[in-house]
């Protein structure tokens, strides 16, 4: 299982180098507050997570889910043009 990536960290594939295309499958448990009108037709006004699994993170790339690690993200220097 690969931890999920937070404001410091990335995904990154070991196998050839992707950083941006992940399958990523999940079980999350959430609640949710539910607005209903009158005709039955509702919204999801409030939604927050109570739970997340991460079962498996494969690259879309090369379709290795063993070459997954978390990297540290490096800033982009954006005072050049």
């Amino acid at each position: 299982m690969v931890a999920l990536p937070d404001a410091r960290t990335r995904w990154r594939c070991s196998g050839c180098g992707n950083l941006t295309r992940f399958d990523v499958v999940r079980t999350s448990r959430t609640t949710e507050f539910w607005h209903f009108d009158l005709a039955g037709d509702h919204t999801v006004e409030e939604s927050s997570t109570d739970h997340e699994v991460v079962a498996s993170v494969t690259c879309r790339w090369c379709g290795r889910s063993d070459a997954i690690e978390l990297t540290e993200r490096t800033e982009a220097d954006v005072s050049t043009p």
